[in-house]
């Protein structure tokens, strides 16, 4: 009996079969990309009107090489488990199914969105050529890996687990014992109180931010010179995963911290890292991102928020928008344009700009600076405000750097981090989802038994643990690359735009499960939903997502 016969293989050989099909999958990429560079490239460049004319076969090749990296860090994940011998029957199904599913979207169709496929043809690929590059390995997983028998028995797993992650995640004891420890913070000091939080679109309480502080949430990259933990984007990822599965506000909060961090570690000069970064890791100070402007949105060579020297002072004018968590925040990392001839990216700076915390009485207690809040679906517990600049005044000391037109240079520094740790914020808020899509199907009863019972209740479930899991890895795996020193623009590119998806899916799929009641606004998936739908647009929207790994696929520039 072949391969593609074999309706089981053992887990050893599980992992040499995957092997074999994400090396299928490599050379149908390869093939994708040389069939979109002979549409958009010219004399080995890409042309940009060409690009954006042939948007859907550009994005498709993103969305195709960010399957090929998933089931590349599913096949890395299954060799790590087995080598530790961790490597269950729990573990093993989501391997099966989550490789089966997406080795079958690659050859039928990826979901860029709801309404919006991408095949193969698109890219340029024949059938006969496809045809040639599907191996034995390939038909078998497709056949025997996502089927109704293994997502039935994985949910019967689950629920005798009963675990909130399922399945074992790859990570050291340090990480494991990091993960444990922000869980039992959340499940104590957030999970009960969050949904009142967004109901009433009320800040988290200071004592919240205060413990997360003593955590050493806001420390945990910053160097230990600086005042911090000195630990890696791993340990960034972990915790901003489950903070954000307690609820993103909260998980959301660190990420204010580690962009100013990083602004500062990487292009601030030694005085400004000494006085900002251990402020910063010990929660003395909490900074905001001001960077997007009305009418900008990823468009940063366009900004008119304009900073005038005067002497040892900058005075900024202009508007800045969707702005988060600015009232309270005491230092903001303000992109400007300090030199007005220059109307490109190269007249942009960033000021260290220090304010004084306001409150909803008073949210702006500064000369020359005043805001209105923008009322939001979910994402709350921060506030989202419009802001304007009339004569604000940032010490000329605090230019980042020290040196003008450097700030969309150091900005796109930050991107890599930025975008790792908002596809583990997804993961978090994708796992809550499934945590309630799980609770609520073992509880409701139509019939005479719990719907978990009916099996396109648990189809869902098993599908939420596996594309969980599968945009988990992606996201450690970049957060690796980082840690490591080596560009992974792409890598965190990937596991932001495929993780955003999974949690929308997985936030939509929960509401379904929960019927009616999903609508209700006293149910927190209602909330989970409305959270989850910003995390394809903010850090980049997933279209220009895709169109940033597009051009870095075809000519490895940004």
């Amino acid at each position: 009996m072949s391969l593609a016969e074999s309706p089981m293989a053992a887990g050893h050989e599980l992992i040499s079969t995957l092997g074999q099909a994400v090396h299928a999958v490599e050379a149908l990429f390869d093939d994708a990309r040389r069939a979109v560079a002979e549409r958009v490239t010219r004399d080995g460049r890409t042309v940009a009107r060409v690009l954006d004319r042939e948007q859907r076969a550009a994005h498709g090749l993103a969305w195709l090489a960010t399957y090929v990296e998933a089931l590349r860090q599913l096949e890395s994940y299954a060799q790590r488990l087995s080598a530790a011998g961790n490597f269950g029957e729990l573990e093993e199904l989501l391997v099966r199914i989550g490789a089966g599913e997406y080795l079958a979207q690659i050859l039928g169709g990826i979901p860029m969105s709801q309404g919006e496929i991408v095949r193969l043809a698109d890219l340029g690929l024949g059938p006969a050529l496809v045809a040639g590059r599907i191996n034995a390995a390939i038909d078998h997983l497709i056949a025997y890996g996502n089927t109704a028998a293994r997502r039935a028995r994985l949910v019967e797993l689950m629920r005798q687990q009963n675990e909130a992650t399922v399945g074992a995640c790859g990570l050291d004891d340090t990480l494991d014992s990091i993960r444990e420890e922000m869980r039992k913070f959340a499940e104590g000091q957030v999970v009960p109180h969050a949904q009142q939080w967004h109901l009433r679109n009320e800040y988290i309480p200071l004592d919240v931010v205060g413990q997360m502080s003593e955590l050493g949430v806001f420390s945990l990259t910053v160097p230990e010179d600086y005042g911090g933990m000195g630990l890696g984007k791993e340990s960034m990822c972990v915790v901003s995963e489950e903070l954000s599965r307690g609820y993103i506000g909260v998980g959301s909060l660190g990420t204010r911290s580690e962009i100013a961090a990083e602004l500062i570690l990487g292009s601030g000069t030694e005085e400004q890292k000494r006085k900002w970064l251990p402020q910063i890791a010990s929660g003395a100070v909490l900074p905001t991102a001001v960077f997007t402007e009305p009418n900008t949105g990823s468009d940063l060579a366009s900004l008119k928020t304009r900073a005038v020297r005067e002497g040892d002072t900058f005075k900024v004018y202009g508007n800045k928008t969707w702005i988060t968590h600015p009232v309270r925040a005491d230092l903001m990392t303000l992109l400007v344009r300090t030199n007005p001839a220059e109307k490109g990216y190269r007249g942009l700076s960033m000021l260290l700009a220090e304010k004084p915390r306001g409150s909803d009485a008073d949210p702006f207690p500064a000369k020359g600076m005043s805001g209105t809040e923008i009322g939001v679906l979910g994402y709350r517990g921060m506030k989202e405000y419009e802001i304007a600049f009339d004569g604000f005044a940032v010490k000329a000391e605090n230019l980042l750097g020290g040196v003008e037109g450097l700030g969309f240079k150091q900005l796109m520094a930050t991107f890599e981090s930025a975008r790792i740790q908002t596809a583990a914020r997804a993961v978090g808020v994708a796992q809550s989802a499934l945590e309630q899509g799980m609770s609520y199907a073992l509880a409701r009863v139509q019939f005479g038994e719990p719907i978990v019972q009916f099996p396109r209740v648990a189809d869902k479930l098993a599908m939420m643990a596996a594309e969980i899991m599968i945009a988990r890895q992606l996201t450690y795996h970049a957060a690796r690359q980082k840690d490591s020193g080596r560009r992974c623009d792409l890598e965190a590119g990937m596991a932001k735009l495929l993780a955003a998806r999974v949690a929308w899916a997985a936030a939509d799929n929960a509401v379904q499960i929960h019927g009616g009641n999903g609508f209700a606004q006293e149910f927190p998936v209602s909330r989970i939903l409305c959270d989850a739908r910003i995390l394809n647009i903010f850090e980049g929207a997933a279209e220009i997502q895709a169109h940033v790994i597009a051009r870095r696929l075809l000519d490895g520039s940004n």
